[in-house]
């Protein structure tokens, strides 16, 4: 993997413990600004404590401890400094399930930037934002309506235009897709594609047909360890570790 320009994000020899238990063991990796990077690898091998970690997502858990640096544009995200709150502003993140809250479709897309007193009008932010998760077309006419009556891929749209109205960098997906249907899940990954125009994403999927579809760059993890990380295609077609080849080709996994 050639890649002269400097990563956006980057771990550092970072490794991951619950109650002591390692679950990311040294890994280290670079995510490069305005590319999609899947992280790919059989179930409990850390894809999404990786992930979660990315953002200040585990500091929600209890008997987690973290060693090693994360980096966003080369200032570590766990320094003494550093709000997490305002890291999580800058790197959104969508969840497994679409998990939309039991408010109308507009108050879902305007709580964020309302309780964390965003500039701009409010409507232009809902608007833009339905818009980028192209969903506006769907919900236009029913803002006021229960974001819960929506299907589950509109739901799952809507997390994403929730995360978007923030205008962050970074979007994180953890296995946003694994919860819906074929057509869904293809409105999803085309969606990806338009979003890395303007937005770096990082998505954690069980499904490596899809990471070979949407991303420009793939991360093997098994059992915690990072086994091979770089272009994907060169990962899926010529990689460098037997075991990623296993894997690929449905070997194991």
């Amino acid at each position: 993997m050639k890649n002269t320009d400097l990563p956006l994000l980057e771990a550092r020899g970072v490794t991951i413990s619950y109650s002591g238990n390692a679950a990311v063991k040294d890994v280290s990796l670079a995510i490069y600004e305005k590319k999609i990077t899947a992280i790919i690898g059989p179930s409990g091998c850390g894809k999404s404590t990786l992930l979660r970690s990315l953002n200040r997502m585990n500091d929600f858990i209890d008997n987690v401890t973290q060693e090693g640096q994360i980096l966003y544009r080369n200032s570590d995200l766990y320094g003494a400094d550093v709000d997490p709150v305002e890291v999580r502003l800058r790197i959104g993140m969508v969840f497994q399930r679409p998990n939309p809250f039991p408010k109308s479709i507009f108050r879902n897309v305007a709580w964020g930037p309302t309780i964390n007193r965003l500039p701009g009008d409010i409507n232009v932010r809902v608007e833009r934002a339905l818009k980028q998760a192209a969903l506006w077309n769907e919900v236009k006419d029913r803002l006021d309506d229960s974001a819960l009556n929506l299907s589950g891929g509109q739901q799952q749209r809507l997390c994403i235009a929730r995360a978007l109205a923030m205008e962050p960098e970074v979007i994180l997906m953890d296995e946003p897709c694994s919860a819906l249907d074929p057509v869904s899940t293809a409105r999803i990954e085309d969606l990806m594609y338009e979003l890395k125009q303007n937005y770096t994403i990082v998505i954690v999927t069980h499904n490596m047909q899809q990471a070979s579809r949407v991303s420009d760059y793939t991360a093997f993890l098994e059992s915690g360890r990072l086994i091979e990380y770089g272009d994907t295609d060169e990962v899926f077609t010529r990689p460098k570790q037997k075991r990623t080849e296993d894997y690929v080709t449905g070997r194991f996994g």
